[in-house]
């Protein structure tokens, strides 16, 4: 329930977003139409039209982005006629007889039949759905990574829709508003013909500015109205999750378990939480043969969902190697669950170069359709679960910390399990390089996405274009902003560099940067160098660069390539790159 509240309040908070700047012509074309009879029924074609789109496109392939894009061109066309119509009446008389139920029949048969059909405004309702992009804020970040990770549902087909009826309210409101001020402009002074003529250029500037790009480019990046700071904090209020656990865009899932009762002593009963669920759903494993729960039979066992780029995890890791290393000799298994969260992570053999640069031995299964992450209701990279010998879920932790905890349940399940001789005392942990522990305390730098769909803080002049190469300069950066330099082509997850010689910038706070980083399309080394404060990182280097800030992309993964010494503060951090199509995908910081 808490979830639906939080959709439905940040699809009202749309309103002083810039995103809804371009549908705003759209729904005051007919301000002064009876509200029920044509407001109303158009809000709810925008809905629905919107929830069904998002939907498909969250769960689906590119056949529906393809699908999409042609329904946008339909909806432009048809909303062009409606804005011609309202600057010239003369020609919607002339369009009316071919056109019955497009363009100019949509303009005039609310004005001549107020009791009329109610298709005409749900039409033109459906075709703005179609090309309404809103703002990617906290909350519906929240809905379409929960979609993409949970699989298609009718909540998350709910969630979309409440989303767009919060949205949907305010515009209510605003046409209602509009419509007041309509009649009594045009009774005041009889300039109903000319608002018309306005209401009718505005709808045209508006087809144009999404025709063009700008509602998702320089609009998003609009730091007025941004609605960022108020949907964060109804998430933080209402729907908390575990700030050192990862999700995908840093927000978590679908639904927020419940921790259960963390274990506070040795021998601290622990509640049942559930069965080991299947296995099955792994595509492939690495380490060891399909391992099934009547292989885990009278074991221990850790379940470990980490993901190799997520930073989170590396961090995690050292912890579940020595303790798989530690208890493997005394009933314990531990499990590696690779759940994808860029693409580039689906490639088995990148996996694979990861299980042996980071000495993973454990089994993993690679979970690329997310099955088992759905068997396990799972929201969060990395999440530790613990099963005991009879194959129930004893405890579980999302993301960094606690580690010594976790052994002790690791300890007290082996001591249940009948085990002699568990070893005693925990692990002496000092990971190195990007798998070194947070300095959690001083970190003032979110993670942030590269790739349009959750880009954040972009401040380069003009926004983000989609899709396509383009040109960008550095814009002023106060903390937490970033540019990108010269020719880059964004997509959905990622910037891909077109010519050599450009750069990313970013102003952050924190002891560690890394950057995740993919080599070009046919695998060409890039080679790069790093600046801070525009000067050589000298001591300050991460492990994948020299003093010099010297590095080069070889592999899709994670870079470390700030380590500072000293006291935490304010650096500008940049990266050029001299060779062309390296793909940039995320900052994260430690």
């Amino acid at each position: 329930m808490i979830l639906f509240l939080l959709a439905y309040f940040g699809g009202v908070l749309t309103i002083v977003s810039p995103c809804i700047l371009p549908v705003i012509p759209f729904v005051l074309a007919r301000a002064d139409r009876p509200f029920l009879r044509n407001g109303l029924p158009m809000l709810v074609g925008m809905a629905l039209s919107f929830a069904v789109v998002a939907t498909l496109a969250s769960v689906a392939g590119g056949w529906v982005v393809s699908a999409n894009q042609y329904g946008r061109i339909a909806a432009l066309t048809l909303l062009a006629v409606f804005g011609v119509t309202l600057l010239f009446p003369r020609l919607a008389d002339r369009l009316m007889r071919p056109l019955v139920t497009v363009g100019a029949r949509l303009s005039q048969s609310a004005d001549h039949a107020a009791e009329g059909s109610i298709l005409a405004p749900l039409l033109l309702g459906v075709a703005t759905g179609f090309l309404w992009a809103p703002c990617a804020g906290p909350v519906l970040g929240l809905i379409l990574t929960g979609a993409a990770l949970q699989g298609a549902s009718v909540k998350t087909a709910l969630l979309l829709l409440i989303y767009a009826a919060g949205a949907a309210t305010s515009l209510a409101l605003a046409l209602l508003v509009g419509g007041r001020v309509f009649a009594a402009m045009k009774r005041s002074i009889g300039a109903g013909e000319w608002i018309r003529r306005g209401l009718g250029a505005a709808v045209l500037a508006a087809v144009v500015t999404i025709a063009l790009g700008l509602d998702t480019g320089f609009l998003t990046n609009l730091s007025v109205g941004s609605t960022t700071a108020l949907e964060q904090g109804l998430l933080d209020k209402l729907h908390p999750r575990d700030s050192s656990a990862m999700t995908g865009g840093s927000l978590s899932m679908m639904r927020a378990k419940s921790a259960g009762e963390k274990p506070s002593g040795e021998n601290q009963a622990l509640p049942i939480e559930g069965q080991l669920p299947s296995l099955d759903g792994a595509t492939e494993w690495l380490n060891t043969k399909p391992l099934t729960a009547d292989d885990l039979k009278g074991k221990v066992v850790l379940i470990d969902f980490w993901t190799y780029s997520c930073i989170n995890c590396l961090r995690a890791i050292p912890h579940v190697r020595a303790w798989a290393d530690k208890y493997k000799d005394h009933g314990m298994v531990v499990i590696g669950v690779h759940a994808p969260e860029f693409a580039f992570e689906r490639n088995v053999d990148n996996v694979k170069k990861a299980l042996s640069a980071l000495k993973i031995g454990y089994p993993v299964a690679i979970d690329n359709d997310y099955k088992v992450w759905r068997a396990f209701d799972n929201e969060y990279w990395p999440a530790h679960y613990f099963i005991d010998a009879k194959g129930r879920i004893r405890h579980h932790h999302f993301g960094e910390g606690e580690y010594d905890e976790s052994e002790k349940v690791i300890q007290q399940l082996l001591a249940e399990a009948g085990g002699k001789n568990v070893p005693t005392g925990m692990v002496s942990v000092n990971g190195s390089g990007a798998e070194a522990a947070s300095d959690k305390a001083d970190v003032g730098s979110p993670e942030t996405y590269i790739g349009y769909d959750r880009a954040d803080h972009f401040v380069s002049p003009g926004g983000l274009v989609r899709d396509k190469s383009h040109v960008y300069a550095v814009g002023p950066m106060q903390l937490n902003d970033w540019s990108l330099v010269g020719d880059w082509a964004v997509s959905d997850e990622r910037a891909q560099l077109t010519t050599a010689g450009g750069s990313i910038a970013y102003r952050f706070h924190a002891r560690d940067l890394h950057l995740v980083l993919g080599p070009s399309a046919d695998g060409s080394p890039i080679r790069f160098v790093v600046t801070v404060d525009g000067n050589s990182p000298g001591g300050a280097h991460g492990v994948d660069i020299d003093a010099e800030g010297r590095g080069v992309v070889t592999m899709q993964r994670l870079y470390q390539l700030v380590r500072a010494p000293g006291a935490v503060k304010d650096h500008t951090f940049e990266i050029r790159f001299l060779d062309p199509g390296v793909q940039a995908y995320a900052f994260t910081f430690g």
